[in-house]
């Protein structure tokens, strides 16, 4: 019997992800909005330096990043996806529930205000934050849920509010993920000669080893994944997108290629394992820097696995952590 959409569980959802410029026109204050996050630049006296010292770096890497967008369509994809994966998460929550799902990007819109006026639009009993970092870091779930705080002021609305904190070890991911890897892998003449490289978004080893989860959760979930395969292949683990010149996680990307193409590799598959949306850092710095790379060092067949973005299996695992956070039963 269908339940009366009047009488269903009224929810919010909030998927957190960082965002990206949607022109070539947007990206210095897109990088503003980024180095101007008290969670990513933090100092001395950082409240006073902080905005005005964002908009010098913004402005000194904003001609060498808009070539890179340039080279992928002219913008990121990121939102366009996002947005995406909010209509099917709705669509699947709705089976059963009054479900809204909203987008809160940290760094361009829809930005988080944005989401709050949605979501406050529909009123929703309970909330529901859900980020798109299946690895918790202060960098990435902390900061878009700093800024939340900030936003979000209880004004003749007040939801309960419940947090997915994490889910890089939650089994319907890493068969999500699982299941991602296998088809990629099925396109290979010989799977056992692939090397498998599992890149993650790198973070400056001072977060680390301030206690940061993000690193342990990463190697957790590319150990999970593994065990989920099966795979003959060789397996890799590396981090990417490092800036400025402190020490940061590691091996590179760079050097897990040069490694790579130094032992006579011939066949490279490279998994995304933090990001679960295609966008400027698989697109170009994973698809374009790196296939360059492995090219002019000797590797013929460098491929990127897609990322889950709104595959049916990855909102499948979603819907399951939202329902799960809010106790409501899974739908048959």
């Amino acid at each position: 019997m269908t339940v009366p959409h009047s009488s269903r569980r009224r929810i919010g959802v909030v998927l957190f992800q960082l965002g990206g410029p949607d022109s070539c026109e947007a990206v210095e204050p897109f990088l503003a909005n980024l180095f101007s996050d008290p969670d990513i630049i933090d100092f001395p006296l950082a409240s006073i330096a902080r905005r005005p010292l964002a908009r010098l770096i913004a402005r000194s890497r904003a001609r060498h990043v808009r070539q890179h967008y340039e080279e992928i369509g002219g913008r990121s994809p990121l939102r366009e996806l996002t947005l995406r994966q909010a209509e099917a998460l709705e669509r699947e929550l709705r089976r059963g529930l009054d479900a809204r799902v909203v987008v809160a990007m940290r760094y361009w819109h829809p930005f988080t205000a944005e989401a709050v006026a949605g979501l406050e639009r529909h009123a929703p009993d309970e909330v529901v934050l859900l980020p798109l970092y299946p690895q918790y870091s202060r960098t990435t779930t902390g900061s878009s849920l700093n800024e939340w705080n900030r936003r979000f002021q209880p004004n003749g609305w007040n939801p309960r509010l419940h947090l997915v904190r994490e889910y890089h070890a939650d089994a319907d991911f890493v068969d999500a993920l699982a299941a991602a890897v296998d088809r990629s892998l099925a396109e290979f003449e010989d799977p056992a000669a692939v090397d498998v490289v599992f890149s993650a978004h790198s973070l400056p080893l001072s977060v680390v080893e301030a206690g940061d989860p993000y690193q342990r959760q990463i190697e957790r979930t590319v150990d999970l994944v593994w065990a989920r395969g099966g795979w003959p292949s060789r397996r890799h683990l590396c981090y990417q997108s490092k800036v400025g010149t402190s020490r940061w996680l590691s091996p590179s990307m760079h050097e897990t290629v040069e490694r790579l193409a130094a032992a006579g590799s011939r066949h490279v598959l490279v998994v995304p394992v933090s990001f679960v949306s295609d966008h400027v850092e698989t697109l170009h710095e994973i698809a374009i820097e790196h296939r360059a790379q492995a090219e002019r060092l000797g590797i013929p067949d460098y491929r990127l696995m897609p990322g889950l973005n709104d595959s049916p299996r990855f909102i499948a695992a979603l819907a399951r952590l939202v329902r799960r956070e809010i106790g409501a039963a899974p739908e048959a």
